[in-house]
C-alpha cells in the first residue's frame, strides 16, 4: 500500500470530534484529500434547535460511475477518560491493538477507505481509468442526525452530483472479520401511548376511571405480532420500554397513565403504515371503552434494503477473496446513515469488526485495519473494471 491506514487512523483518533464538534478531524481530511487531487468542499447545516454540524464532499474524476464511500468522524463522548487504558483521544499502540473513541466506528473505517482511494489513484496516475471516486462523510451521526448526511445529499443533488453506489464504513461484521455485509437496516419508530381517565379516592371506584386498567389492556393488544417477517427480514417488533403514571400516593387514583413504546420495522411497513397499524389496533381493543391518543415524535429512521444483485455480488467477491470468507447479507442491527443515502443510490455497510463500538477501551486490531483497506482497494479496482 502507498497509503497507510494505520497511521491516517492515529491521526484522526488524536481529533476529540465528539458531536456536535468537529475537533479538527474534517480539517485533517480536507488536508490530505486535496493534496491527492481530489476537489474538497466543507460546509456547515444547521436549523432551528439543533447544533451546527460541518460535513465535508471529496471527489475525483467527473465521469460516472461515481463509487461513493461514507462515513461519520463524530464519535460518542468517552466516558470516564480514566477508566480508559490509554487515553480516548489519543491513538495508542499496544500488542497490535489501536485504542481509542471511534477506532471501530467509525474513524478505523475511514482511513481504510481513504487509504484504498489514495492506493489506487497512485496506481492509476493520480486519477481513476473511468468514473468518479467521492467521500461523503458527516459529523453528526451519533446525534438526532438533521445536519449530516441528510442535507449534504440535498446539498449534492443540487449541485447535480449523482452517484450509482455506495459502500458505508461502518463496523459491519458481527464475530469474525469477513462475517457479514449489511444490505439492510430496520426502521424506527418511537410512539406514546397515553390512556386518560378521572382522579379519584380508590374508596370510592363510582368517582372515578382507572387509565391503569386501560393502559394494561392496550399494551397487551399492542404487543401481538406486527407482521410474520419478509425475504430480507425478521419479523417487525414492537417494545415498550417505559410505563409511566406519576402518582406518589397509594390511595389516589390517577387521571392519566403514559407508556413509551419502540418499533423496529420491516420493509413490509413504512412510518404512515405502521402509524395506521398501531392506531386500528387500539381503536378496536379500546371498543369505546378506553379513552386514549398517541403522541408521535418526528423520526427519520426509515427502512432499507439492497436487495441482491451485481453490486453485492462485486462485494462479496472483493471480499472473499481478501479473506477466504463469504459474507452473509444481514438487515440486523440499529440504524444508520444508510436510511438517507438508499434514496439516491444503493448501498451497503462493511466496515470493521464492532465489538467494541462506543464501550471503554474501544479497539481495533492493526491488522483488521490492513484488511479492510485491501477489501476496500479490490471493491475500487473491481468496480472501475
Amino acid at each position: 500500500m502507498t497509503a497507510d491506514p494505520v497511521a491516517i487512523a492515529r491521526d484522526l483518533l488524536c481529533c476529540p470530534s465528539v458531536t456536535p464538534e468537529e475537533g479538527g478531524a474534517l480539517a485533517y481530511l480536507h488536508d490530505v484529500l486535496a493534496k491527492a487531487g481530489f476537489a474538497v468542499h466543507r460546509m456547515t447545516f444547521a436549523e432551528p434547535g439543533t447544533a451546527p454540524i460541518e460535513n465535508l464532499y471529496a471527489r475525483i474524476g467527473g465521469e460516472r460511475p461515481n463509487l461513493v464511500f461514507a462515513g461519520h468522524t463524530d464519535v460518542v463522548p468517552p466516558g470516564d477518560a480514566k477508566a480508559w487504558r490509554h487515553p480516548p483521544f489519543a491513538g495508542a499502540i499496544e500488542n497490535g491493538m489501536l485504542y481509542g473513541r471511534g477506532a471501530v466506528d467509525m474513524k478505523g473505517g475511514i482511513a481504510c477507505f481513504v487509504a484504498a482511494a489514495l492506493d489506487y489513484l497512485a496506481a492509476t496516475g493520480g486519477k481513476p481509468k473511468r468514473g468518479s471516486i467521492s467521500l461523503l462523510i458527516t459529523g453528526d451521526e451519533e446525534s438526532v442526525a438533521v445536519n449530516g448526511t441528510i442535507k449534504l445529499l440535498q446539498w449534492s443533488a443540487e449541485r447535480g452530483e449523482k452517484f450509482d453506489h455506495c459502500i458505508l464504513g461502518e463496523p459491519s461484521n458481527l464475530k469474525i472479520f469477513g462475517d457479514t455485509i449489511k444490505a439492510g437496516r430496520r426502521g424506527s419508530l418511537n410512539g406514546t401511548l397515553v390512556v386518560h381517565g378521572r382522579q379519584g379516592h380508590v374508596a370510592y371506584p363510582d368517582r372515578f376511571d382507572n387509565p391503569i386498567r386501560g393502559l394494561v389492556t392496550l399494551i397487551a393488544v399492542l404487543q401481538t405480532p406486527l407482521d410474520q417477517g419478509s425475504p430480507q427480514f425478521g419479523p417487525s417488533n414492537l417494545e415498550f420500554t417505559t410505563v409511566d403514571v406519576g402518582n406518589p400516593t397509594v390511595n389516589l387514583v390517577p387521571g392519566e397513565a403514559r407508556a413509551r413504546f419502540n418499533i423496529r420495522y420491516n420493509d413490509l411497513h413504512n412510518q404512515s403504515s405502521l402509524k395506521a397499524l398501531i392506531e386500528r389496533r387500539a381503536q378496536d381493543a379500546a371498543a369505546g371503552r378506553i379513552k386514549y391518543s398517541f403522541e408521535w415524535p418526528p423520526s427519520n429512521a426509515d427502512v432499507f434494503v439492497t436487495k441482491p444483485g451485481p453490486f453485492t455480488d462485486l462485494a462479496i467477491a472483493a471480499i472473499t477473496e481478501v479473506t477466504g470468507r463469504t459474507p452473509k447479507l444481514s438487515t440486523t442491527g440499529g440504524t444508520s446513515d444508510a436510511r438517507f443515502i438508499k434514496d439516491y443510490c444503493p448501498v451497503l455497510e462493511f466496515g470493521l469488526l464492532g465489538q467494541t463500538m462506543h464501550e471503554i477501551d474501544e479497539r481495533v486490531p492493526v491488522d483488521e485495519l490492513v484488511a479492510l483497506t485491501a477489501v476496500y482497494r479490490r471493491i475500487i479496482e473491481k468496480y472501475f473494471k
